[in-house]
């Protein structure tokens, strides 16, 4: 007589295998960190602020030509730094296979003039048909809406 024995399967684990999901994070983390300096444009400047200022989509794309000036008067052609006087070859550079000659300039608020008017100079020579001032719109504080009245003559 054979003795026919049941084998049985091992017991289901019941524990979530996070190893996978750590591995997806962790490449998701590397990419993050890769593009993320990649997304500012330029060198960053406390811009002018204004009350009214218009709108310039064409500036937020990734072609265009972006000058900016910092506070202490160094000038960059989107995050290289270019001395004033060689940024006309460069620009002109740029330029040659547009159809468009705009550029846009990101002064510091508190530049001095003479460093943004020799970079717009500058710019001039190299054959920009229209300069962009970028700048920011000044947040004005919203005034309470409450029924507020006067008290005088009551």
């Amino acid at each position: 007589m054979s003795l026919m024995m049941k084998h049985s399967a091992p017991p289901p684990v019941t524990d979530i295998n996070v190893t996978p999901m750590v591995d997806v994070m962790l490449v998701i983390l590397i990419i993050f960190m890769v593009i993320t300096p990649m997304l500012s444009k330029g060198v960053s400047v406390d811009m002018v602020r204004t009350k009214n200022p218009i709108a310039m989509q064409a500036a937020d794309k990734t072609d265009a030509i972006i000058v900016a000036v910092t506070r202490n008067g160094d000038c960059f052609l989107g995050s290289t730094k270019t001395a004033p006087e060689d940024l006309a070859p460069k620009v002109k550079d740029l330029l040659a296979n547009r159809i468009d000659h705009m550029v846009f300039l990101r002064a510091d608020s508190r530049a001095r003039y003479e460093k943004v008017v020799d970079v717009v100079d500058n710019l001039r020579a190299a054959g920009v048909d229209q300069l962009g001032l970028l700048t920011e719109q000044i947040q004005e504080k919203q005034k309470p809406t409450g029924t507020a009245g006067s008290a005088a003559g009551q």
